[in-house]
């Protein structure tokens, strides 16, 4: 489970909602064995001449997005903190990839997702991206964006003008 820019509790009492009650990295990996399947009932092939490079910059994209997710995964364990977006949160993470980005481990994500898809040319899959962002975008972040407005006021209305959610 994913959380933004901040540590929950440590004895994990205050709760806060999950749109749809799904993990958002189930929802990912959801949409993309989605569009696998469709791939597989109606292949859509790409042009040879550009097969090699769209697997070599998929297997940038997918190098990247591990690192990236693994890199704010590691800040929430260092910080001693849970990434389940359940947990009301302590303290507002504000460094490493989150000086660039509110939500480095959704970007993690889709970059890990594009690259998995470019890789194995799953090019329906690339297309279930589409309805997971906007998911992500205007129902999963704006419920954590407002558990952390409430929790931390006017601290995160300067982080969030300061640092982009995407990037």
């Amino acid at each position: 489970m994913v959380k933004v820019s901040c540590m929950a509790n440590k004895d994990g009492q205050g709760k806060t909602s999950r749109p749809l009650g799904i993990p958002v990295p189930w929802v990912y990996a959801i949409a993309y064995l989605v569009g696998a399947a469709i791939q597989f009932a109606v292949p859509v092939t790409i042009a040879s001449i550009f097969l090699l490079t769209i697997q070599a910059v998929s297997v940038l994209l997918l190098a990247l997005g591990i690192a990236l997710a693994a890199w704010a995964q590691w800040i929430f364990r260092k910080e001693h903190t849970t990434t389940d977006p359940t947990q009301t949160s302590s303290r507002l993470v504000t460094w490493g990839p989150y000086r660039f980005s509110r939500n480095p481990m959704y970007i993690g994500l889709f970059l890990v997702f594009t690259g998995l898809s470019g890789v194995f040319t799953l090019v329906w899959s690339i297309l279930c991206l589409i309805p997971v962002f906007y998911y992500v975008n205007w129902i999963v972040i704006p419920v954590e964006e407002a558990q952390l407005r409430k929790t931390f006021g006017e601290a995160y209305e300067q982080y969030s003008r300061k640092v982009r959610r995407w990037i």
